[in-house]
């Protein structure tokens, strides 16, 4: 039960806070920020007592699984696990849920009940995409993020808001519609094999698929998770959307949804299509290289600081991009480590970026300069997430991009050789922001309060998880390897398959001829949880 309380705490905590925020919107802060915290330590109390299990090369098994019939007629199902990769995002999505609520704390005075009511419902819906083994579950989760996050934009939001919420709405639910079609079609596929109609994922891996449907749903799938990642050139909603969202909202977007295209790749593209998945894995890392360069380019022609920012995040999560469709383990751990530290990191600044605009009501950086005399505890806050964002040595950012460039660079000699170049521009990007809004001369007279105790504790949280992860990954790296090594195992490009005969353990596609890891489950227990 413990994986299906870490979704029902934040959705019965948003229906209380809407309720109570009708009669003090303080109570509907509280009553957020505890069943937040209330996730992360379920989160935390899984990883503390499944060390061991994550340890051992036990071929990416599941540390905890619930199952529970929905409609069985249909083979749908309420259908959890949890792996060392959903762990780590599930423990990114309870931590930075504390973060949006308290650094939503002073900001929202309008609605306040409904608000939070919206945050935690994304946050469960996030929790929900982690956790679901069940792929209509997933996709009723993956829909479930989007009408809040709407809201969160058009209620909330700065000038253009309403622009920017369709925008987002249309890009994501057009590709999750894409996505639709390409679960069912691969339902039905499965029951032509097999006679039996399941959405389960454990059941999903190894049906056999004709070549070119394999691809045609491979295809609806990344197109899907590619749009929320987002790759160019399918990256436009995400400049606007974080432009007009309101500081948790653009967190949120930043630290979570954005890593949930990521996480999808990694749990459905590569395991479920492994050749399809091969063979455009060369245009995928050209993709993740591209956008590299195209985000930080476009960052340079910012004047607005947090559409700065959000164009940053294009180019760091194309290092992800490549670290994915490197099929190999060490970009994969890249790949997972630039998602957490991304998350902290670009979180953080736009955290800093919502505080000043609410103090001063302008994110344009030809009106700033010189703020580091009046606020030296925000400036020095900046010039640690700047430095890294930017990937500086002894910080997770470092430890992420270093690992998806090796791993890539085993593979692609030029993509990877591109992607280099795009760290020499998030220097440059980096140390430019702190220069032209901390440092130089005072362009207009501001008078901005340096950072509370509230946001000091905050920003001292992050700080410390990215050094942590810095100067000591292993835990996170130990955490991710088994089920990472399972993806691994299961991919093989299409110029070595004929070479390949299947292992133990392994099952193989009659038509397209991968291999993939059979996943032991108990299907005849109604419920079930355990390693």
């Amino acid at each position: 039960m413990i994986l299906l309380w870490l979704i029902l705490i934040p959705i019965i905590g948003g229906v209380l806070a809407w309720i109570f925020g009708k009669v003090n919107p303080l109570l509907s802060r509280w009553i957020s920020l505890i069943a937040m915290i209330l996730d992360l330590i379920l989160a935390v109390v899984i990883w503390i007592q499944h060390p061991a299990q994550i340890a051992l090369e036990n071929q990416g098994g599941w540390l905890l699984q619930f199952q529970a019939p929905w409609i069985p007629q249909y083979g749908i199902g309420f259908y959890f696990g949890l792996d060392g990769i959903s762990l780590l995002m599930v423990l990114l999505t309870a931590f930075l849920g504390v973060v949006s609520v308290l650094a939503s704390w002073s900001d929202i005075r309008e609605r306040v009940g409904f608000f939070h009511f919206n945050l935690l419902w994304i946050l469960a819906g996030v929790t929900g995409v982690f956790l679901a083994l069940d792929l209509f579950l997933f996709y009723f989760f993956w829909e479930m993020m989007l009408i809040p996050m709407y809201f969160l934009i058009a209620i909330w939001g700065s000038a253009n808001r309403i622009y920017s919420a369709i925008k987002f709405f249309i890009f994501t639910q057009a590709s999750g519609l894409l996505m639709l079609v390409a679960i069912l079609g691969l339902y039905f596929t499965h029951f032509q094999n097999t006679g039996v109609y399941t959405f389960d994922y454990t059941e999903l891996i190894g049906t056999s698929i004709p070549s070119h449907l394999a691809m045609w749903l491979m295809l609806g799938f990344f197109i899907a998770f590619v749009v929320k990642l987002p790759a160019v050139p399918v990256h436009t909603w995400l400049p606007d959307a974080h432009t007009d969202a309101p500081t948790a909202g653009s967190v949120i977007l930043a630290g979570l949804l954005l890593k949930t295209g990521a996480y999808g790749l990694f749990r459905f593209v590569l395991p479920l299509f492994p050749n399809a998945a091969a063979q455009i894995a060369p245009f995928a890392m050209i993709l993740g290289a591209v956008g590299i360069i195209y985000g930080a380019v476009l960052a340079f022609a910012q004047n607005d600081l947090k559409r700065l920012i959000a164009y940053t995040s294009v180019s760091h999560l194309g290092f992800v991009l490549i670290g994915i469709f490197a099929f190999n383990e060490l970009a994969f751990q890249g790949a997972i480590m630039t998602m957490i530290c991304h998350g902290l990191s670009t979180g953080g600044l736009f955290i800093l970026v919502g505080i000043i605009y609410d103090k001063i009501h302008t994110r344009d950086m030809d009106r700033m300069g010189g703020l580091w005399e009046s606020v030296p505890r925000m400036g020095a806050v900046a010039m640690f997430l700047a430095m890294a964002s930017l990937g500086l040595p002894g910080l997770g950012n470092f430890v992420g991009e270093f690992l998806a460039l090796i791993g890539a660079f085993q593979v692609n000699i030029p993509v990877t050789a591109v992607a280099v170049v795009g760290l020499v521009f998030a220097t440059v990007y980096s140390l430019w922001i702190i220069q032209r809004t901390f440092h130089g001369e005072q362009r207009e007279s501001w008078e901005l309060p340096d950072l509370s105790i509230r946001n000091l504790a905050v920003m001292a949280s992050m700080i410390i998880i990215l050094i942590w992860l810095g100067l000591f990954p292993k835990p996170v790296l130990d955490t991710a390897r088994p089920a990472l090594q399972k993806i691994e195992r299961g991919i093989i490009p299409i110029s070595q398959v004929e070479d390949q005969t299947p292992n133990p353990g392994m099952s193989r596609n009659l038509s397209d001829n991968p291999l993939h890891i059979a996943e032991p489950v108990n299907h005849n227990s109604a419920e079930q949880e355990g390693t």
